[in-house]
C-alpha cells in the first residue's frame, strides 16, 4: 500500500512539474526562468530545431534491373513521402480532429490539454492527452529519425517531465520558423501506422491498396485511428471500427465535417476493408517476387556499394533509387541452365554462373546466378552466401593456365604459334612438392602429343608443357598476371584451400593472402589453379581480354539517384590497361580453339555452337571442382560446379553429377554444357563479330 502511494504521489508530482514548464513554456517560450533542467536539455539539443525543420526522415531505396523493374527494397521504416497535394482533407481533418482539435489555434502548446491531463489524473482517468500535434512531431521525430538505434528510441520516448520540457520547447520553436500546413504534412509522413509502416501514404497502399489522395472518409478516419493504438486494431475488427467511428464523430463535433451527419453516418457504417493479404513491401535482397533469381544480385550491388562507401545503413534510411546492370533475361538464361545441368536440390553441389559484359570503359555485370535459389531454407535448395560474386574455397583448376599464357607471351618466351615440348611427365627444378620432394606433374591422359603450340597446349590443357612455361616466364609474373587480367580480390584472400602452410598459426593476424603465400612459397601448382577463386572475376578476366586487355571492375551499378533524383557518385576503381592490346588480342587467338578441337569441344558441338570465342576449362585435381570460362566479344561468363556441402566430397558426372568417392567431372562437362545452354540463346540476333588477329610479334 505504501509503495503504491508513493509511486501514484511521484507520478503526480511528474505531472505537476511538467503541467507547470509547459505553462511557462506557454507564457514565457524564451526566459530563462525554466529551470536549471530545462536548461540542461536545452543546451544539449540547441541544433535541434534546424534539423525538424529539415525534416530528413529516413526513406527507403529502390535496387533496380537495368530495365527499370524493382529486384529489391530495403528500408528501416517503410516510408514513402506524400505532398500537400496527395494528402485528402479528409486525412488531415481527421487526424487533427482526433489528436488536437485546437491544433489552429494555438502555438504550439495547448494550456487547456495540459490542465487536463492533470485534471485527469485527479478524476482517476488516463494522464495522457496533453501533447498537441506539433509536440507528438517533436517526439516522433527524436524517436524515429534522430535516435541511432533503440535504447536512444527508448529514451527519447519516455514518458517524463525531461521530454515534455523538451518537447515543451522545441514545439514552440518549430511554430515560430513553420506554418500549421506544413507541420501537418510532416506530422503525416513521419508517424508509424502499425508494423514497420510509416507516412500516410505507405499506410494507404498497405492497408487499402490505394494513394493518399483517393482515400475516402472512412478510410482516412480507420488510418487516423490507428495512430495510436495500431497493432489493437489490426487485430480486434469490433474495436477497429469502434475507434474508427469515434474519429468520424470527433470530426462532426469539432466541425471539421461540414457535410454533416449523413455523410458522417453513411461512413460509419461502411465496412473495414483492408487488403487481403495487406501490400507490405518486401524488404532485403530476395524477399520480392522473384527474389530466389535476383537476390545473388542484389546481394552484389550491396557489397559493391560497401566497398564504394555507401553502406546499407545508408542505403536503408537514405531514399536512394539504384538503376543496376541487372539484365533479367540473362539472369533467368543463366538460372535455367545452372538448374538444368544441376538440379537445385542435388546434395552437396552447386552449379553457379556469372555473365560479364566487355568494354572499352565499363564491365556491366549481366547475371549472377546459381543453381541453389536464394534464401534460408536449405532444405529447399536454397542459399544465403553469395555464391556467384564471393570466394569460394575451390580452385578453377587449369583455367589459371590463362594467366601462366599471358605471362609468356608478355615476357616472349611462348608464341601462339611456336612450338614447345610436352612430355608426359615433368619434375620441375624449381618448384618443390609436399614434404620438400621434388614436384612432378603427369598429363591427364597418357600418349598424345610431344610438342604442341601455345594455342594447342590451352585447347588441350597439358599439365606438364604449363609447368615449363611457368618456369621460363616467372611464377611471379603468372601472379602478376592473375591480378592484371581480373582476380584482384580472390588474390588477396587469405588463403583457405590448397597447401596452408600457414593456417595453424596462433596469430590470425600471421596468415598471408594468396599472392604473397603463392610467390613465398614458389607454389608451381599456381598453373594448375589450386587456390581459391571467384567465378565472376573469372568471368572478368574473359571480358578483360576480349575488351583488348582493358580491365574494368565489374560493376553492377549503372547509376544512382537520391531522393531529389540527383545523381550520385560512388568511389569505384577506375579502368586500366591490364596489358597492351596486341597481347590480349594474341591471348584472344591462343585461346580460339577450346570450343572446335580442344576440351569444351563436345559441349560446344551439341549446343550447335558456331562463334568464334575464347575458352578454358579447368579441373581441380580430386575432382571436387570444374569450370568453363568463355567469352564472344559481346559477353564474357564462368561457370564453375563444385561440392559446396559441410563434407565435400568429389563430384561424379552422371547422367546428373553426384558426389562420390572418386570424382570424374570435368570443366568440358556440367561447366561447359551450362555456359552453352546460358549463352547461346543470349547471343541471338547479334551479329557474329570474329576475334580480332593476332598481333604477329606474339605469333612465334
Amino acid at each position: 500500500m505504501v509503495a503504491s502511494k508513493a509511486k501514484a504521489l511521484g507520478k503526480l508530482v511528474a505531472l505537476v512539474v511538467t503541467a507547470g514548464v509547459v505553462l511557462a513554456a506557454i507564457l514565457f517560450p524564451y526566459v530563462g526562468g525554466m529551470g536549471v533542467a530545462a536548461n540542461r536539455v536545452s543546451d544539449t539539443i540547441a541544433a535541434v530545431p534546424a534539423d525538424l525543420v529539415a525534416a530528413q526522415m529516413p526513406l527507403g531505396s529502390t535496387i533496380l534491373d537495368r530495365n527499370g523493374q524493382p529486384i529489391a527494397y530495403l528500408y528501416d521504416q517503410d516510408r514513402e513521402i506524400a505532398t500537400a497535394e496527395e494528402i485528402p482533407k479528409y486525412m488531415r481533418d481527421a487526424i487533427v480532429a482526433i489528436e488536437d482539435h485546437r491544433f489552429y489555434q494555438h502555438n504550439g502548446l495547448d494550456a487547456q490539454r495540459s490542465l487536463k491531463a492533470v485534471g485527469g489524473f485527479f478524476a482517476g482517468e488516463s494522464a495522457g492527452g496533453g501533447s498537441t500535434l506539433t509536440q507528438q512531431y517533436v517526439k516522433n521525430y527524436l524517436g524515429f529519425v534522430l535516435a541511432k538505434d533503440d535504447a536512444e528510441r527508448k529514451q527519447a520516448m519516455a514518458h517524463s517531465p525531461a521530454r515534455k520540457i523538451r518537447e515543451a520547447k522545441l514545439a514552440v520553436e518549430i511554430e515560430r520558423q513553420m506554418g500549421k500546413d506544413d507541420i501537418l504534412v510532416r506530422y503525416l509522413n513521419l508517424v508509424p501506422f502499425g508494423g514497420n509502416v510509416f507516412g500516410v501514404k505507405a499506410a494507404a497502399r498497405t492497408y487499402f491498396g490505394t494513394t493518399p489522395d483517393k482515400l475516402t472518409l472512412a478510410q482516412s478516419a480507420f488510418l487516423a485511428a490507428m495512430v495510436n493504438k495500431p497493432t489493437t486494431l489490426l487485430k480486434d475488427p469490433v474495436e477497429a471500427k469502434k475507434r474508427r467511428n469515434l474519429v468520424i464523430d470527433r470530426m462532426l463535433e469539432t466541425g471539421f465535417l461540414k457535410e454533416g451527419k449523413q455523410v458522417a453516418d453513411e461512413a460509419k457504417n461502411d465496412d473495414i476493408a483492408l487488403a487481403q493479404p495487406l501490400n507490405t513491401r518486401s524488404n532485403d535482397c530476395g524477399n520480392l517476387d522473384g527474389g530466389t533469381t535476383t537476390g545473388f544480385f542484389c546481394g552484389y550491388v550491396l557489397d559493391y556499394l560497401a566497398k564504394a562507401g555507401l553502406s546499407k545503413d545508408k542505403i536503408k534510411r537514405g531514399g536512394y533509387v539504384i538503376k543496376t546492370t541487372m539484365d533479367p533475361a540473362a539472369t533467368e538464361a543463366a538460372k535455367r541452365a545452372a538448374e538444368n545441368q544441376v538440379s537445385k536440390d542435388t546434395k552437396g553441389i552447386a552449379n553457379v554462373m556469372a555473365v560479364v559484359e566487355p568494354g572499352a570503359d565499363k564491365h556491366p555485370v549481366r547475371a549472377l546466378a546459381a543453381n541453389r535459389d536464394f534464401g534460408i531454407d536449405a532444405g529447399k535448395g536454397q542459399t544465403a552466401y553469395r555464391l556467384p560474386s564471393t570466394i569460394t574455397r575451390f580452385g578453377a583448376g587449369s583455367i589459371y593456365k590463362i594467366f601462366t599464357a599471358a605471362a609468356a607471351l608478355d615476357r616472349g618466351v611462348a608464341g601462339v604459334n611456336k612450338s614447345m615440348p610436352v612430355p608426359a611427365s615433368y619434375t620441375s627444378g624449381v618448384y618443390k612438392g609436399e614434404k620438400n620432394k621434388p614436384y612432378t606433374v603427369t598429363n591427364d591422359s597418357s600418349g598424345g602429343d610431344t610438342t604442341m603450340t601455345l594455342q594447342g597446349a590451352l585447347a588441350h590443357s597439358p599439365n606438364t608443357a604449363f609447368v615449363r612455361l611457368e618456369e621460363e616466364a616467372g611464377l611471379d609474373r603468372v601472379v602478376d598476371m592473375s591480378v592484371k587480367l581480373g582476380m584482384r580480390d580472390s588474390m588477396q584472400t587469405v588463403n583457405r584451400g590448397g597447401e596452408k602452410p600457414d593456417a595453424d598459426a596462433k596469430d590470425a593476424t600471421l596468415r598471408i593472402n594468396q599472392e604473397q603465400w603463392v610467390k613465398d612459397g614458389k607454389i608451381g601448382s599456381f598453373t594448375l589453379g589450386v587456390t581459391v577463386t571467384s567465378v565472376l572475376e573469372l568471368a572478368n578476366v574473359g571480358a578483360t581480354i576480349v575488351s583488348d586487355g582493358k580491365w574494368c571492375p565489374p560493376t553492377p551499378i549503372d547509376q544512382i539517384l537520391d531522393r531529389d533524383g540527383k545523381s550520385v557518385a560512388i568511389n569505384e576503381p577506375g579502368c586500366e590497361q591490364a596489358v597492351e592490346p596486341g597481347l590480349a588480342r594474341s591471348l584472344g587467338q591462343a585461346m580460339s580453339k577450346d570450343t572446335t578441337e580442344g576440351t569444351a569441344a563436345d559441349p560446344a558441338n551439341k549446343a550447335g555452337w558456331t562463334r568464334q570465342m575464347i575458352g578454358k576449362t579447368g579441373t581441380t585435381q580430386i575432382h571436387q571442382s570444374a569450370g568453363f570460362v568463355g567469352a564472344t566479344t559481346k559477353l564474357a561468363g564462368a561457370v564453375l560446379v563444385f561440392s559446396d556441402s559441410d563434407t565435400p566430397k568429389p563430384i561424379c558426372d552422371g547422367v546428373k553429377p553426384y558426389l562420390c568417392a572418386k570424382g570424374n567431372i570435368y570443366g568440358g562437362k556440367v561447366p561447359a554444357r551450362t555456359w552453352f545452354e546460358a549463352m547461346k540463346p543470349l547471343h541471338k540476333g547479334i551479329p557474329d563479330t570474329p576475334l580480332p588477329p593476332a598481333d604477329p610479334k606474339y605469333l612465334n
